[in-house]
């Protein structure tokens, strides 16, 4: 491979340069805060960034968010310390959704096959009412189905169907999810 040659290609960040800059030295850091603890003051900085987030977010410190204008997020949603939002496509998160502890969710890649490194994006979406266990990877173009689980630790970069409960690297199905 040859990164000398490397360009974005087609690839933007979706927002103007001097709103990505102000995120990176300002809204960026405010978020990731652990002396910042409020969630009410996160989801506003989300807001004002261009964050489309519901009711009754907690979000805890030590939160990273890449790009706000490219995040959704349904009601009561948790996002756990140090969770990972590297969203360079769209990340969809719907209500009822737990983000755990260092849960890191990746929508980029690069294609190892091409000669200059090609940047490759797609979204992910996590459907309502799943979990998303601490230290879990979720890679670019996943759907989390409805009710679905990635257990602690668990690295996915295929979809995974509702109600089911995912372990290991890469994820497997261990059993189906059954709510009392």
């Amino acid at each position: 491979m040859h990164l000398d040659n490397y360009t974005l290609g087609t690839y933007t960040p979706g927002a103007p340069y001097w709103k990505q800059l102000l995120w990176y030295f300002l809204g960026s850091s405010l978020l990731q805060s652990h002396i910042l603890v409020f969630s009410a003051f996160k989801v506003w900085l989300l807001r004002t960034f261009g964050a489309q987030i519901g009711k009754n977010v907690r979000i805890k410190p030590g939160v990273r968010v890449k790009f706000p204008w490219r995040l959704t997020v349904g009601d009561h949603v948790w996002i756990g310390e140090d969770a990972w939002i590297d969203n360079l496509a769209p990340v969809i998160i719907e209500s009822h959704v737990c983000l755990s502890q260092g849960v890191y969710l990746c929508t980029g890649n690069h294609d190892w096959s091409h000669p200059d490194f090609k940047l490759i994006t797609a979204p992910i979406h996590i459907q309502q009412s799943s979990w998303i266990a601490s230290k879990a990877v979720i890679g670019p173009g996943v759907i989390v189905g409805q009710g679905a689980v990635l257990t602690l630790g668990g690295v996915t970069g295929r979809s995974l169907e509702p109600m089911t409960i995912y372990a290991g690297n890469p994820a497997q199905p261990i059993k189906q999810r059954k709510l009392f």
